[in-house]
């Protein structure tokens, strides 16, 4: 679920209540049943060949238990919604309230539903459940070849009024679960900073962004911090600041993170930072070479980081032109931008996902209503190959 200013849209209410979900047993199948799914047809584009599905997670909104799964089938380029509970017809409540995360691990898929406080495993062949875990207000999700590690506000929560004023918060620290791949059961927990997002596995240790922000005003106490996890011992073994309300963690596979930023809403604008992995205290803002390299959501391919933003993030009132840019190390000193002659047609870009030929985009628009998935060409012309109808708030993309 993206965290907004003051986390006003979401309204922030109890975080952590009984999952929506139910838990029957369901038979593995082999075979691919949704391929007799109705879907709309889209023109594929891609050249880079071995996709099977681009898998789309729409949070919807909060309280209302109607985030839903999506995906995008390659070999025919049907876009379907709302596999998941088609798929699973014996599933109240289908995904559950809140989707916040969406990853491929070899050969299942991991949705993290929020508010449901759940983990939930998939086939993606044919989308059949497979296994929840529960976990309290989990948010995000990595993997090494033995675990899954989920992050949790561990039932932090703050009621806002219509003045922006808080009745009423909790704020514990947040904790990292670990979850056993073979077992799928959850074995460990580790502390970490406030509000932990996004969380990145490399070189043995788990790289965790903090964000923090649930607090009272006037400056809602952003968390800035990057926990630093051995993953041997399964603890703490450095905290170093960022930036405040970190948001995302990646890996470029060359010793480097790449580290997001919301800002604080006011006085301090959304970015990247480069950090080694061999001295993190060292973080170097990113900047593009025409304006401030802004983040509103982002995605890495390769060791290249995709980000899209706006400069006017800071209105409220502004109809934003969002900008598509990229961060990548040409060698291990130097940070090079490149800014793309995209101004995103979509109107509240909420998160995306990008292979060799292509760049996908979901369109929250006014966060009640069903958005869009949106298709860029990365050939050089930039241009829109072709969008659907999606879900509520499509948010969170998995190839496989």
């Amino acid at each position: 679920m993206k965290k907004t200013a003051l986390l006003v849209i979401s309204g922030m209410a109890m975080l952590g209540i009984a999952a929506c979900q139910k838990d029957p047993v369901v038979d593995p199948v082999s075979t691919s049943e949704d391929q007799l799914l109705a879907g709309e047809t889209v023109t594929v584009g891609e050249t880079s060949g071995g996709l099977r599905k681009l898998f789309i997670l729409n949070e919807g909104q909060l309280g209302t238990n109607n985030a839903t799964l999506d995906f995008l089938r390659f070999s025919d380029g049907k876009y379907v919604t709302n596999a998941y509970s088609q798929m699973n017809p014996s599933i109240s409540g289908g995904v559950g309230d809140v989707g916040n995360d969406l990853a491929v691990q070899g050969d299942r898929l991991w949705m993290v539903v929020n508010n449901s406080g759940l983990v939930e495993v998939v086939n993606p062949v044919n989308e059949k459940h497979i296994a929840s875990i529960a976990i309290p207000s989990p948010r995000r999700i990595a993997f090494d070849d033995r675990y899954a590690y989920v992050t949790s506000w561990a039932g932090a929560y703050a009621v806002y009024g219509a003045d922006y004023s808080v009745s009423d918060y909790s704020n514990p620290k947040g904790l990292v679960y670990r979850i056993d791949l073979s077992t799928l059961r959850v074995d460990g927990t580790v502390e970490v900073g406030y509000q932990p997002e996004g969380l990145s596995v490399w070189g043995g240790k788990l790289y965790v962004a903090n964000s923090g922000g649930l607090t009272l005003p006037p400056d809602y106490a952003y968390d800035k911090t990057l926990s630093i996890i051995d993953l041997q011992s399964f603890k703490v073994i450095k905290t170093v600041e960022v930036a405040p309300n970190l948001r995302d963690v990646y890996a470029d596979g060359k010793g480097h993170l790449f580290v997001t930023s919301m800002g604080n809403f006011y006085d301090v604008h959304s970015g990247a930072y480069v950090l080694s992995v061999s001295d993190p205290n060292r973080a170097e803002r990113a900047e593009s070479i025409l304006w401030g390299g802004y983040v509103t959501c982002s995605a890495l391919f390769g060791s290249t980081l995709y980000c899209i933003g706006t400069e006017t993030e800071f209105d409220w009132s502004a109809d934003h032109a969002y900008t598509l840019w990229s961060l990548n190390l040409e060698d291990a000193s130097e940070v090079r931008t490149g800014i793309y002659p995209l101004k995103v047609t979509a109107s509240v870009p909420y998160g995306m996902a990008v292979t060799g030929s292509c760049l996908y985009l979901g369109d929250a628009g006014d966060y009640v209503n069903p958005g869009l998935v949106i298709c860029y060409a990365l050939d050089g012309t930039f241009e829109e190959r072709w969008r659907v109808r999606a879900g509520v708030d499509p948010g969170h993309f998995a190839i496989w």
